[in-house]
């Protein structure tokens, strides 16, 4: 987990540089092809194919529409006017995205009083991040755009969990998958908000190669480990060091100001998330299971 934040964390700073040539549709296209081609290599590599199930392929496809194409365009439409670092501050609610997902789906059945109030703090906190009240507060289409993604990212987690884990698969042969579908929709988006002209210079090569290998190749497959071994509530978790590395890379590399009031949204967000993992301690009594966990992974 702590990999997977440290990867993920830096995304925000690279999409912030490889914004300097490209546009965030062309970002989102390379860094789906260079994640999809790692994965891939590595899935055949292990002896292991894509899946060939077209029910699997369905439900792949919806995942790639709300993990990949529509989180790694807005993301990157968010960072044409809001620091990388907010980026990943905005991105940390995705963890109370999926709980009020799961609250309302009715799969989240642990209503404590302690991760409700994490709830309601968690967004007050972002409330106090967009600072509607005041004229230089981040509301704007670029930090609505931030959240959204984040929205985003919470559906993804919680249709995975629910409809692809658990289907004799590995993380290997999903995560592939999931990038081979979601590159060949994000080439949709293409002709729509992607024929812009290039600035290629070493600065966002380098900056989307890094991306699209380690930020969104290996990083996947991590998620889909923590996924299939934690669920899907618990694998948003890895947001509570998102915004950790997400500012203090934006400080040190792009000299990216923290404004007080942002700084204690952050806080308020990161505990509000805390106070929604938090357990009631009945759920610390060993049951027995319903079914065997899948061994394969093991």
């Amino acid at each position: 987990m702590g990999f997977l934040a440290l990867l993920w964390g830096s995304s925000f700073l690279w999409i912030k540089i490889a914004l300097t040539g490209l546009s965030p549709v062309q970002i989102a296209t390379v860094r789906t092809v260079l994640g999809a081609a790692v994965l891939v290599a590595l899935a055949y590599g292990r002896g292991q194919r894509l899946p060939r199930d077209p029910a699997a392929w369905g439900h792949l496809a919806v995942a790639a529409v709300f993990g990949n194409v529509i989180p790694f365009v807005l993301f990157a439409v968010g960072e044409q006017t809001v620091d990388s670092g907010v980026a990943g501050v905005l991105n940390a609610t995705t963890p109370l995205w999926a709980l009020l997902i799961g609250l309302a789906l009715g799969t989240e059945r642990q209503r404590n009083p302690a991760r409700l109030a994490g709830l309601v703090l968690g967004f007050a906190g972002t409330l106090l991040i967009f600072a509607p009240w005041e004229q230089a507060g981040l509301v704007s289409w670029g930090a609505a755009a931030c959240l959204a993604a984040a929205a985003s990212y919470a559906v993804s987690y919680t249709y995975i969990g629910r409809k692809l884990s658990g289907r004799g698969l590995s993380p290997f042969q999903l995560s592939s998958a999931q990038l081979v579908t979601a590159t060949g929709l994000t080439a949709l988006v293409v002709p729509v908000g992607g024929l812009q002209p290039v600035h290629l210079g070493w600065p966002p090569l380098l900056a989307v190669a890094i991306l699209g290998v380690f930020g969104t190749g290996v990083a996947f497959i991590l998620n889909y480990r923590l996924i299939e071994d934690e669920g899907p509530t618990n694998a948003t978790t890895v947001g509570y060091l998102l915004p950790v590395v997400s500012v203090l890379l934006g400080a040190a590399f792009l000299d990216e100001a923290l404004t007080a009031r942002v700084a204690l949204g952050m806080v308020v967000v990161l505990v509000g998330v805390a106070l929604t993992r938090r357990q009631p301690a009945t759920a610390l009594v060993p049951t027995t299971p319903e079914r065997e966990p899948a061994t394969t992974l093991k």
